[in-house]
């Protein structure tokens, strides 16, 4: 049987062509003003984009101090526990990646080393909300793989240092804080100013010009993930409740007004009570200016005959959340590979994932879970190889296996670098190395 729809969205793309190539025209003359004129750019565009002009834009050890003197006792106490659920997790990811070394056969070892980034840049958006949690995800995460040195831009609010969002940064282990946003602050971390250092990696989430900043400066700096607007999908049998998969569809989408919220289930009840709930809740709800256009234009809610359908469908979708309302909600872990994190549960909601409950909430959209993860401490270290021969007879033979092998791909200069270890350390004669030394 095909799925039903009892919603369908009323948009069937994020994307718009020449929306797209307007946000990608003026990135790129951003970016080329930064690489020309340095700090003086970064300051035009900050003015013009955040009516932003601060003496400096890097923040002082005194005015971070300052910052966090303003937040309430109870945020920093929440932040400093969130950080904890983070750096637990990160640190047992850490642990989990081993550097190697293998002896393949005698005297020839073969190895890799997983060595830290040097310079990281972390992006924490500030525009509709101030995404606290991002500074746990990007600083916290680098911090625990061992980065050196890392780099916070976050943009002001309304005009203001965003204290709380300093905190979080500080307390995550920032080493430098700029109050900078947008493609001025993405382009300054990638290019580098006469204040800003060059960043070797950037990661953090942010709307469609710091995402486009990302993807045109990708190559030139690492890059965690080009991510679109957040996702929401949730797989629910007949047994869940409608009023917390409504609550859970709608936590989601308030992030923006492109934040496509679906619910694959078996259940036409449970759909039916579900969009009824939300429409419920829209009424009261103070995100609702944004919800509501999410879930009017992108919302969908699908019934399938059966899990395995359901499962399947869900796997398609590849969704960046997906919470799982099941009577056995661990089947999606047998069942389901492409997704940015699972959640299982009713006792579990994508919001912990977003706020506190330890895994990174930098994940990939647009059905790039099919090939990839989220950000974790991994992205942060670079997993190089080494080899040493120590053997004379093995280096001789590879020389051998070498000269054979590139002659086979006609390089006949690998073929002698090959033939001389050959020569050096069997004995075998080959006529170009008695030509050459003549």
């Amino acid at each position: 049987m095909v799925a039903r729809r009892l919603k369908s969205p009323a948009v069937t793309s994020v994307d718009n062509a020449a929306t797209s190539q307007k946000v990608s025209e003026i990135v790129k003359s951003v970016i080329d003003d930064i690489r020309a004129n340095g700090d003086s750019a970064v300051r035009t565009y900050s003015e013009k984009f955040d009516k932003w002009s601060p003496a400096s834009f890097k923040l002082s050890d005194a005015q971070i101090q300052e910052a966090i003197a303003k937040v309430p006792e109870q945020t920093i106490s929440d932040i400093k526990e969130a950080q904890k659920n983070v750096r637990i997790f990160a640190e047992a990811q850490r642990a989990s990646i081993k550097d190697v070394e293998i002896e393949i056969q005698p005297g020839v070892f073969l190895g890799h080393r997983n060595n830290p980034i040097t310079t990281a840049g972390a992006y924490i958006p500030g525009g509709r909300y101030p995404l606290l949690a991002s500074a746990h995800m990007t600083i916290l995460t680098a911090k625990v793989a061992g980065v050196k040195h890392v780099i916070a831009c976050t943009p002001p609010i309304n005009g203001e240092i965003p204290n709380a969002t300093v905190a979080a940064a500080h307390l995550a282990g920032a080493d430098e804080i700029f109050i900078l946003g947008g493609t001025q602050a993405v382009a300054a971390m990638a290019v580098g100013t006469e204040t800003i250092r060059k960043v070797e990696f950037l990661a953090g989430p942010g709307n469609a010009f710091v995402a486009e900043a990302k993807r045109q400066l990708f190559g030139e700096m690492g890059i965690d993930l080009l991510a679109g607007p957040t996702e929401i999908l949730i797989v629910a049998d007949e047994h869940a409740d409608a009023f917390t998969v409504a609550t859970d569809l709608l936590s989601q989408a308030e992030h923006g007004p492109d934040s496509p919220a679906v619910l694959i289930t078996n259940s036409e009840q449970l759909g039916r009570q579900t969009m009824h709930f939300i429409e419920q809740q829209l009424k009261t709800l103070s995100t609702a200016h944004l919800a509501s256009v999410s879930w009017r234009d992108f919302g969908e809610v699908i019934i399938v005959d059966d899990m395995d359908e359901a499962y399947g469908l869900a796997d398609e979708y590849a969704s960046e959340h997906v919470q799982v309302l099941t009577q056995t909600p661990r089947d999606a872990l047998e069942n389901m590979t492409n997704y940015g994190a699972l959640f299982l549960g009713e006792k579990t909601c994508v919001s912990y994932g977003d706020k506190c409950i330890g895994t990174n909430h930098v994940l990939p959209t647009r059905k790039a879970g099919r090939y990839t993860g989220g950000l974790w401490v991994g992205k942060y270290l670079k997993t190089q190889t080494y080899q040493e021969v120590t053997s004379e007879k093995a280096s001789g033979e590879l020389g051998k296996l070498c000269g054979r092998c590139a002659r086979a791909e006609l390089f006949e200069g690998h073929a002698r670098s090959g033939d001389l270890r050959d020569s050096k350390y069997l004995g075998v004669k080959y006529d170009w190395i008695e030509q050459a030394k003549q």
